[in-house]
């Protein structure tokens, strides 16, 4: 997501590359491994019918007596919400390794226990059919007058850590769901004059009614389901840059397919290639990064309807790609990361196009707690300043000091080269810092980074 922060001024200082031999990157496991193979049927009046068979290995130490899941569909139901429309959910059954089980739906938790306990480096196969309507001006997961928003529609397994499977609250703020990589195939049956947009590269547009979706090394997969919206396309080098607009603000769009592709250029320039053939946009949702897709729009804001502010947004998702999409957080215990670096690397964007001004000075002293703090230590007005402004702007200082614009961006690509599908958590990121830049000691982070295992905070 994006915050309203400003943007950076910085000195031009050049900087060598240094050697990198010698340090070993140590991502962080996610516990579990997991492939979806889902089908998906909506019918014209809006009901979908999911079968989802998830294919689950522990690679965890521990033997495992149950399984959770994110079931974020069921946080718009009317037990659960105060929408005027909420959504519908129904689990109608839950098989194990073919034998159905019982299992317990609460909020957005989804447990399945296990028949027998499941070893390490053991898989199991669940397959999990369910219904569910779109609740009207949801959150992500939602209906738009006749267009359609499947965030996060499916079960998704989380991640296990510390002998606890790592599931937090949902929250309405921030993203509270943490997923690893995994393989996707998805099949499905639409009715006619919609066309799907998603997380993968192989849907085309217009879509047709019926057809498989897939997707490799992804958090997790978007889908939107559109009704004759306003098409550009773009060439970029070999990446289709489309951009969905739902209103007829047609130049605009234009606009935004333009510095979409001059932040693609930017971004594979400076950090590294990006991991799609196609990148869509669409405007028609809250600023929400997915792997391949952006969202943003101004209508939930009247504050958002600045044509500027609407490029921006974009501009920080298509950043996200690289951090979120490739390099993974853990984005309830460390949302900082993914967030304070995409605003930085929005702001260096920004200054390469010679579009200048500075951060504001005053934040990190209004904002006395560390970044690093899972997102309920953090005021729900105080949330943003905290995980993207002090964060980006507390980055920013180090940098000043050591290197400037250019290294900067420099630290980018090789925090890039090195962590590729890896999960980083706070320490890991100080650690690469520490030694990119040559730093000696703790000095820089003291005053706004908690520095102890955070991931023992994890329940």
């Amino acid at each position: 997501m994006i915050y309203g922060t400003e943007k950076v001024k910085f000195p031009s200082t050049s900087t060598v590359k240094q050697d990198k031999e010698g340090f070993s990157p140590k991502g962080l496991s996610p516990g579990s491994e997991s492939e979806y193979d889902i089908n998906m049927e909506m019918d014209v009046e809006g009901n979908f019918k999911i079968h989802s068979t998830t294919s689950i290995k522990n690679i965890s130490t521990d033997e495992w007596e149950q399984l959770i899941f994110y079931f974020i569909p069921n946080m718009f139901t009317e037990t659960n919400s105060s929408l005027e429309k909420p959504s519908t959910v129904k689990v109608e059954s839950i098989n194990l390794d073919g034998e159905t089980v019982k299992f317990n739906l609460e909020k957005d938790t989804l447990t399945v226990p296990l028949n027998e306990k499941l070893e390490p480096n053991k898989d199991v196969v669940v397959d999990i059919k369910y219904e569910f309507t779109l609740p009207e001006k949801g959150f992500r997961f939602t209906k738009n007058e006749t267009n359609y928003f499947l965030a996060q529609w499916y079960p998704m397994i989380a991640t296990y850590r510390n002998h606890n499977w790592n599931k937090e609250a949902y929250r309405l703020k921030g993203e509270t769901y943490h997923t690893g990589f995994s393989d996707f195939k998805i099949q499905y049956k639409l009715p006619k004059d919609l066309t799907i947009i998603s997380s993968s590269d192989t849907d085309r547009y217009p879509s047709k009614r019926t057809g498989v979706l897939e997707g490799k090394n992804l958090k997790e997969f978007y889908i939107s389901l559109l009704r004759e919206p306003n098409v550009i396309q773009k060439k970029t080098d070999d990446i289709t840059i489309r951009v969905f607009g739902v209103d007829e603000r047609k130049e605009l769009h234009k606009e935004i397919s333009e510095i979409a592709s001059e932040a693609m250029n930017y971004f594979q320039d400076t950090i590294g290639p990006y991991p799609h053939k196609q990148l869509d946009i669409i405007l028609d949702e809250l600023g929400m990064e997915y792997p391949g897709v952006v969202t943003a729009s101004s209508i939930y804001n009247h504050w958002l309807e600045s044509p500027e502010h609407l490029k921006r947004t974009v501009v920080h998702e298509i950043a996200h790609q690289w951090f979120y999409g490739v390099i993974s957080n853990d984005p309830y215990h460390d949302a900082w990361l993914d967030e304070g670096i995409t605003t930085l690397a929005t702001s260096l964007f920004y200054a390469n196009q010679g579009n200048d001004s500075s951060f504001d000075e005053e934040l990190s002293r209004e904002f006395t707690l560390p970044v690093n703090l899972p997102l309920d230590k953090y005021s729900f007005n105080e949330q943003s300043g905290y995980i993207y402004g002090k964060s980006s702007e507390m980055l920013w200082k180090v940098f000043q000091e050591n290197g400037g614009k250019l290294k900067a961006e420099d630290f980018l690509k090789n925090y890039y080269d090195h962590y590729q599908y890896k999960e980083v958590n706070t320490l890991e990121f100080v650690r690469f810092l520490k030694y990119d830049l040559k730093l000696k000691d703790d000095d820089y982070f003291k005053d706004w980074i908690l520095l102890e295992n955070n991931n023992e905070r994890v329940r």
